[in-house]
């Protein structure tokens, strides 16, 4: 017998088409009169649609949100909720407006109901992150963790395929990692193999089909469970290169995981032989880094680092930066060792055998 420790995070999450009509109602559900509703500039438009689903409980939108959630936009968030007095934060979009949100929560104190139109899983996690000086830093704190999920596959519909692959094959980098991960337990390790299976199967169907509301559900379904399973345990090397990338290169969040997620597996291949099979076995595919590659091209997500704005010259700043603190990762963090998979990463190499 194994003796573990889970802690439930407390999320009320509600799923299904349509479900974002019921917004007005989880917001009073909370006690909220005012709510703030978060967005990026492009995606205004669902922010009006929620804006107009609250009716007299919204105290204004705020369409500034962007990647990883610079200092400075944080700050500019937070004055705004604390100026239209509101009591509650309502993130619709994807990590980056979910991402602001937890930083604008952590500091206020303001209920947080998020409404994911991408893949990211953030907004089942108590994790933030904020960008300064170039370097993004990420911390736990209970009061990041949204108080309610509306998960409504309608809402992903106008997501494009070049959105949507990245965005699943990063919910599944969760997955990967939290079946190797230091604090793995039975509960997470069932969450992050039902997940990876659950995005596996669906994003195909969403980049070939992408009014499939069945598959979209099975996308977000699996992006909860990823999400889920990512904020009850640590991370390793992958997260800490992805973050290192994004924020030192200001690189896409999503396409960055894709990018490395096979050659990260590959790095740790041998060190948690179980883990592996059961990603290959989710996967349907012989081995588990092949695999995830495989699946990112075949769904015509980025596969190397080059092509998605990173420098070459910056792989070696990204090798010393991941491995000058130590963390748990199954595999040793080593210099040489990350730089070689940094090299294969920004050359879209397929992970050898």
């Amino acid at each position: 017998m194994r003796s573990f420790v889970y802690d439930l995070l407390p999320s009320r999450v509600v799923f299904g088409p349509g479900t974002i009509d019921g917004l007005a109602s989880e917001v009073k559900a909370l006690g909220a009169k005012r709510a703030l509703v978060l967005s990026t500039p492009g995606q205004r438009k669902l922010a009006d649609e929620a804006s107009r689903r609250l009716g007299v409980a919204t105290a204004g939108i705020h369409a500034e949100a962007v990647m990883h959630v610079p200092v400075e936009t944080a700050r500019a968030a937070r004055e705004i909720a604390r100026r239209v007095a509101a009591d509650c934060i309502v993130a619709i979009g994807g990590g980056s407006t979910i991402g602001l949100a937890k930083a604008v929560a952590v500091d206020t104190k303001l209920p947080i109901i998020a409404i994911p139109t991408t893949y990211s899983g953030s907004e089942m996690t108590p994790i933030y992150g904020v960008t300064e000086g170039g370097l993004k830093r990420t911390a736990r704190d209970a009061k990041a963790q949204p108080r309610v999920v509306i998960y409504d596959p309608n809402l992903t519909v106008g997501l494009p395929a070049k959105v949507s692959g990245p965005s699943g094959m990063n919910a599944i980098a969760h997955c990967v990692e939290a079946l190797y991960a230091e604090n793995a337990n039975p509960i997470t390790s069932l969450m992050a193999a039902e997940g990876l299976r659950a995005l596996a199967r669906a994003l195909p169907i969403v980049v070939r089909e992408p009014e499939n509301i069945e598959a979209r559900g099975d996308a977000l379904y699996g992006a909860w469970l990823a999400g889920a399973a990512l904020g009850a345990v640590s991370m390793g090397l992958h997260h800490k290169l992805c973050h290192t990338l994004g924020g030192s290169f200001n690189l896409p969040h999503a396409e960055v995981h894709t990018v490395i997620l096979p050659h990260a597996t590959a790095y740790n291949r041998a060190a948690v032989p179980e883990a592996m099979r059961i990603i290959a076995a989710g996967l349907g595919a012989k081995d588990a880094a092949q695999g995830l590659y495989d699946l990112a091209k075949a769904i015509g997500a980025p596969i190397a680092l080059g092509d998605i704005g990173m420098p070459e010259d910056g792989l070696d700043r990204t090798a010393q930066l991941a491995t000058e603190n130590p963390y748990y990762n199954p595999r040793p963090v080593e210099y040489e060792a990350v730089r070689r998979l940094l090299d294969d990463a920004y050359h879209g190499r397929r992970p050898a055998a």
